[in-house]
């Protein structure tokens, strides 16, 4: 399955890719649990945005404040009901990671999020779809949860992987999920 293809053959997601292109913002992606979920739930036999799917937009300008950012979010909503934004600027986005440094760009941070599975990202650009995948895809497509490379050193980060597995119960919804650990390396 090619995720450029999947992608695209979805009238709303290439909506919710034009809109955030017209946003017009620095090194901008639809990213993480918005593009996981939606292939996870295609390949389940569900629709692939869901009533409750958070549109994870992410972005990189040291020059938008988290106030501007947070008003950009609004407007969104306001805008585009229909949907449910999220709207994060990375440049202060590593204080969520534990001894993680400041990220350089959005795919710096996308990179260093918790689970391979999580790392991914894309966007419209001049009417072409660029997917960002630092691990692959195939985690994504075998339904398999692990820590990404980032994660796996340091045991701090590894409580927060831990943590948010139990959070997330994502098997509930996904029961083919294979959750793997720091002592499980594929």
């Amino acid at each position: 399955m090619d995720i450029r293809e999947l992608f695209s053959q979805d009238d709303d997601l290439m909506t919710i890719f034009r809109i955030i292109e017209q946003l017009d913002l620095k090194d901008s992606w639809l990213a993480a649990g918005t593009l996981r979920n939606y292939i996870w739930n295609v390949l389940s036999g569900k629709p692939g945005l869901s009533d409750t799917s958070d549109l994870d937009v992410v972005f990189y300008d040291p020059e938008v404040t988290y106030e501007e950012t947070l008003a950009l979010q609004n407007q969104l909503q306001l805008r585009y009901p229909n949907y449910q934004w999220e709207v994060k600027n990375q440049v202060l986005m590593h204080i969520h990671s534990p001894h993680t440094k400041p990220y350089q760009s959005a795919t710096d941070a996308i990179s260093k999020y918790p689970e391979r599975c999580t790392a991914i990202a894309a966007r419209l650009k001049d009417e072409h779809l660029e997917v960002f995948l630092p691990y692959g895809a195939a985690d994504i497509f075998d339904f398999v949860v692990q820590p990404t490379p980032h994660f796996l050193a340091d045991s701090e980060r590894m409580e927060v992987y831990h943590k948010r597995q139990q959070k997330k119960n994502w098997q509930k919804k996904w029961p083919r999920l294979q959750i793997m650990d720091e002592r499980i390396r594929m």
